[in-house]
Order: C-alpha cells, then structure tokens, then sequence
C-alpha cells in the first residue's frame, strides 16, 4: 500500500512521465534523495516499471457517493398543489456519483464509483446500468440492512425543478473505516471526484489522505455545509449561486458581489471555482483570471442532470490540461447538452458533441 507521499509522487509521474527527481522533490518540498527513496519504493511495490516512469495500473477517475434510482414526473401542462397533472414518470438510475461517473464514461474517462448499495433489485439495476455505461463498481459497498437510495423529483412542464425528495440513509454505511480500505485505489486514480452528500466525518477522511487533485460537488446548500472544513483540500468546487453564498457569506446581486464570493472562496484554499446560474451560465475564477460565461441557447426538457454534467466536464478539461475559462465552456456545454434530454443522463453527450458546442479540439 501507497503512503500518501508516495501516492503523491506517483500521481505527478503519472500525470508527466518524463519529470525529473529535481522537479518531484521541488514539488514536494523535500531533498532529491528522499524523492529518489520514494520512487525505489514505488518500484518496489510494483507501481512504476523500471526506468522512464511507466506506471502500472489504470487510467481512472474515481466518484465517491450516491447512487440511487430515480423517480421522475414531467406533466403534459401546468400543475398546481392540489390537482394531479397528465404527464410522463421516468424510472432510472441516478445519484449525484452515479451521474458523474456515468456522464465521465460518456466523456471518454474510465470512472470507478464508490458508493453504497442495498441488497435489492434497485441495487442490482443500478449495477447492470453501471456496467453498460463502463462504470466500475466493484469498490462500492452492498448492505442488507439498508435499501437502495430512492430519489424522487418533479419537474414543471418547462422543464424546471419544482419539488424534490431523497431518502438516501444508506450513504450513511460510507464511513471513514470503509473509506481507508479503498485509499489506495482512490490515490491511484487520476483525481477523486466527492459528493457532499457523504457523512462529513467521511469527507474530512478522504479529503486529509487524498494525494489526487480533489473535486467537490456541492449538491445543496445543506449538504454543502460538509465541505466547509475542507475547502482547503479541493482542487475543484462548482457551487450554485444559493450555494456559493452559503460558502462565501456573501449574497450574490451583481458582478461585484460574485467576484467577491468567488474570492473568498479561493481564500478558503479552493484552486478553482465555478459558480453556476439558474440559466446555465457560470462565473469562473482562480489565483490568476476569472470571467462570466453567460447561458448558451438550450432547448431545455429536464435541469435535473444539468450540475452532475458540469462536473464530468470539468474533470475532461483537468485531464486535458485546459485553462480554466475553457474549463468553463466545456463544463457550460456539457450541461446544455443534459437539460436537453427528458432522463437525467442525455444520452447524446460525448466530446465531439462538446467540442461542436465549445469549437474547440478536445
């Protein structure tokens, strides 16, 4: 097993195989010959094959949390508290993990999922789904206590989120002793995608012995209470504006008081941060450049998969060492392409698809 030294070497070689001892030990802030040490070690363990840095393993990136059947209603016409409303009820498989994983396959990324599973036929649909996308669950737990997370939605027949319900308890089995038995895995992937929806005991875990690039989604004001002690761990964050006023303290009214969110966040120790708008546009912001995207053109059928989108884009850009403002349009793109769609995963999303929409080479 990796230390998170050594997870940490082993992520920038497999990120620049050609990078030198001097660059490892300046990166870690160590001296030369304790890099050398821990790249013996590697070799030792059988995770880099003798000289030039081919690393053993494969290229993945993981997503640890919910995994659930969706239940959606759409109606044919306007729907008011009381009256039931003709329309359509859409069965499949979601959670916040789930999607971003499914939507990274889609993407061209090899995605692991960590999840937790009940001992039902949910769990054995969602599994068989995961399967057929390319997603790996085999790292994921299965309780017989517990049935699969159920996640129920209603949309209004514009397409917009009216009401929701998650009974999601199981997530509550993802505990830091189950987390430490896959710390390596997680540590051998490219970087680790969290859903705030993990128990925050969890989500401190994986954020203090994750040696990769660590992104956040926040899932919603409340469960985006749960990154607050950690901020300074993630890599990526892509906040709603309710959202990133929570993480801020600041109410969002104009380019000004984003602009001053977004910074204070970066205070936080977040390296990137996209803040995303009701109509699909995004305020991107680092150490050096920030800027607005506004909303492209959809033909939008259900927002629903729309965040879970954004994120699988985001981790193609990182994969793709993209700057951040192309982060942004790849991540705007992406979720354009999900609301377009009446299941929460479109299932016309792919990187040319991205690439017409963002007229970039991806």
């Amino acid at each position: 097993m990796m230390t998170s030294r050594e997870a940490q070497i082993y992520q920038w070689i497999t990120e620049n195989p050609m990078i030198s001892q001097e660059e490892l030990a300046e990166k870690a802030g160590i001296k030369r010959s304790s890099a050398a040490v821990h790249i013996s070690n590697l070799m030792k363990k059988g995770y880099i094959l003798g000289k030039g840095y081919i690393t053993n393993g494969p290229n993945y990136c993981t997503v640890i949390g919910g995994a659930n059947m969706d239940i959606g209603g759409i109606p044919e016409e306007s729907i008011s508290d009381m009256d039931p409303a003709d329309g359509k009820v859409i069965i499949s498989q979601g959670g916040i993990a789930r999607n971003i994983a499914h939507n990274m396959s889609m993407l061209g990324l090899n995605a692991k999922l960590i999840t937790a599973l009940g001992d039902d036929g949910y769990a054995h649909k969602i599994i068989e789904r995961c399967d057929s996308a390319g997603v790996d669950t085999t790292d994921s737990l299965r309780s017989v206590e517990n049935q699969t997370a159920i996640y129920t939605y209603i949309v209004d027949n514009g397409g917009k989120m009216r009401l929701a319900i998650s009974d999601t308890h199981i997530y509550e089995k993802i505990t830091p002793d189950f987390i430490k038995t896959k710390m390596d895995k997680i540590n051998r992937g490219r970087l680790a995608v969290i859903d705030a929806g993990l128990p925050e005991e969890t989500i401190y875990y994986i954020a203090e012995n994750a040696a990769v690039p660590l992104f956040a989604e926040t899932v919603s004001t409340k469960k985006g209470k749960n990154l607050l002690r950690v901020l300074n761990k993630l890599h990526t964050i892509a906040p709603t504006q309710i959202e990133a006023e929570e993480l801020s303290g600041v109410k969002i009214t104009d380019e000004f008081t984003v602009k001053r969110a977004a910074s204070i966040i970066l205070s936080k120790g977040v390296k990137n941060v996209f803040i995303t708008f009701k109509e699909h546009g995004i305020f991107y912001a680092n150490e050096w450049e920030s800027g607005f995207l506004g909303a492209l053109e959809c033909n939008v059928v259900n927002d629903n998969g729309a965040r879970d989108a954004i994120m699988a884009g985001l981790a193609l850009a990182y994969i793709r060492h993209l700057p951040i403002k192309d982060a942004a349009l790849v991540g705007r793109a992406a979720a354009c392409i999900a609301v377009e769609s009446e299941e929460t995963i479109n299932p016309h999303l792919s990187i040319a698809e991205i690439s017409n929409r963002t007229k970039m080479e991806l």
